[in-house]
């Protein structure tokens, strides 16, 4: 059997593939693999924030584009990058999952979903300058930064993991915030000052995780790619993203949640989230537990717990109410 896998060039990227590479090669010692890497928008527009131009789509288009086209067989994505506008049917075998004929194959074991601090002098998040720049390209990290350190500087960071290192170490800025997952892939874990716990910073939904997207009438990949699933992953990142669709946000609004199980022998599934103002002025944040083989279920009970406490209000601060299909606001 022969797959290509399609991925972006980053070296954060071409790490992920290869691990999902030595995990098939595991499971079919003789299979062929081959890798493309393909450039995406988000990786051309690197000088705009991603509220600006489009949000998490930017990154997986041109990969979709592929694989629709047969150049590809396996598209492999950070699970937090995917957008949420989901076609009718389930997220998850054999849900769709982007365009019509696309859907995932396997979402694999997740890496540590929480952010971390990165700064000079080795400094945790409380112990920063007053004034001092800190650097995230992320309205959901700049909300609970702000909403911790009103006294903080958040200064508008893109570009790839190398690229947010060398500006903090050319002193443009006292700290950086990121995602925990890309330095313990890139074994870079000693350059961390401080992980921040979910109840500081709520990570994006999917975070840590990777999806790995087939086209549907590929019953061979789905059949090999399938055995990569890990079920706790799997749930979790189906609660959040149901939780993300609900409120009809992306990069254009801050919104966390992570799941996690309480208790596995019952099959519990926790999942937290949160709603926030740019300035962290104001945040809504709510827990909901239930049995994990209603994660989706969860994710949108959790989301209208929110939009009843505050949310919507909050949320329409940010655009036009269509966001939210079938929710009508009164803006008086």
């Amino acid at each position: 059997m022969k797959i290509t896998i399609g991925t972006r060039g980053s070296r954060l990227a071409l790490i992920q593939t290869e691990d999902v590479v030595a995990n098939l090669k595991q499971i079919n010692p003789e299979i062929e693999i081959s890798i493309r890497q393909i450039r995406t928008s988000g990786d051309v527009i690197t000088g705009t924030p991603l509220a600006q131009i489009g949000g998490k789509g930017l990154f997986v288009k041109e990969i979709e584009e592929a694989l629709l086209r047969g150049e590809i067989d396996l598209a492999v994505h950070s699970a937090k990058d995917m957008p949420t506008e989901l076609p009718p049917g389930r997220l998850g075998p054999p849900g769709r999952l982007g365009p019509p004929g696309l859907i995932i194959g396997a979402i694999t074991e997740r890496v540590d979903p929480r952010d971390v601090l990165i700064s000079k002098g080795n400094k945790r998040l409380f112990d920063l300058p007053a004034g001092g720049g800190i650097g995230t390209g992320s309205l959901r990290r700049k909300a609970q930064v702000l909403a911790a350190r009103p006294d903080l500087e958040v200064i508008d960071l893109r570009g790839n993991l190398d690229t947010r290192l060398r500006k903090l170490e050319e002193g443009e800025l006292a700290a950086i915030v990121v995602a925990a997952a890309g330095l313990i892939r890139f074994g870079q874990s000693e350059v961390i000052s401080q992980f921040l716990p979910p109840g500081l910073m709520l990570p994006a939904a999917g975070q840590g995780a990777l999806i790995l997207e087939i086209r549907e009438e590929d019953t061979e990949s789905r059949e090999i790619i399938s055995k990569l699933n890990h079920l706790p992953t799997y749930l979790s990142v189906l609660a959040e993203r149901a939780f993300l669709k609900e409120l009809g946000g992306g990069c254009q609004v801050p919104i966390g949640a992570l799941a996690s199980f309480e208790s596995i022998p019952k099959r519990e599934l926790s999942l937290e989230g949160l709603v926030a103002s740019t300035n962290g002025e104001r945040i809504i944040r709510a827990k909901l537990e239930g049995q994990a083989e209603a994660a989706e279920e969860i994710g949108r009970s959790l989301a209208h717990q929110l939009l009843d406490s505050g949310a919507a209000e909050l949320l329409t601060s940010f655009g036009s109410p269509i966001l939210f299909p079938g929710l009508h606001f009164n803006k008086s």
